[in-house]
């Protein structure tokens, strides 16, 4: 199955409540939208891609549960980005500052705020410029570091607030840098 985008702004243009609501309505479904309103069926992942998916999530979790600095994150989680576009990365972490001062309503729907750190995992279904795309975006709305793993072609781009991608072959470590300290992750 690939991803389908549907147009609503002929006939519509949700709300942040209202996309919320939708979501609510066809939990089956993984829904995103962008900034231009249109929304984005994304199609379920493999068992190899899951796998690496929880994995990943595991890896950012045990660093978390030491550091005790923030809070992560699955690909369920949807933030509302400044942009207005509502985005599910595959892994994500939230300084635990930033995530305190969102009130009780807002940590219980859709969080409205770009994550400090993300990873977005290519699998085999996905094209590579719309995750690139979506990269690019959550630079644009304040991501301060951001990995694109791309198990396909055997490299990590690493996305960072104000800086080029830099582009690393894989086997490699990766480190979160000061984001993330002391975290690192071989892949």
């Amino acid at each position: 199955m690939d991803t389908v985008v549907l147009n609503l702004e002929p006939i519509a243009h949700l709300t942040d409540e209202q996309f919320y609501q939708l979501c609510i309505a066809n939990r089956d479904l993984s829904l995103e939208m962008n900034a231009t309103g249109e929304l984005i069926i994304v199609p379920p992942v493999g068992g190899e891609s899951g796998n690496q998916e929880a994995g990943l999530i595991a890896d950012l979790e045990i660093w978390n549960r030491q550091a005790k600095l923030g809070k992560v994150f699955s690909s369920s989680t949807i933030f509302i980005l400044p942009n207005g576009a509502k985005r599910s990365p595959d892994a994500a972490w939230v300084k635990l500052e930033r995530w305190e001062a969102l009130t009780p309503e807002q940590r219980k729907k859709f969080p409205p705020l770009v994550p400090d750190f993300l990873i977005e995992l290519r699998s085999e279904t996905d094209r590579l410029a719309p995750i690139q795309e979506k990269m690019q975006e959550y630079i644009k709305n304040g991501l301060r570091l951001g990995w694109l793993i791309n198990p396909q072609d055997a490299r990590v781009e690493i996305y960072r607030l104000l800086k080029a991608v830099e582009v690393v072959q894989m086997p490699a470590i990766v480190s979160g840098e000061d984001i993330l300290p002391g975290f690192e992750l071989q892949v």
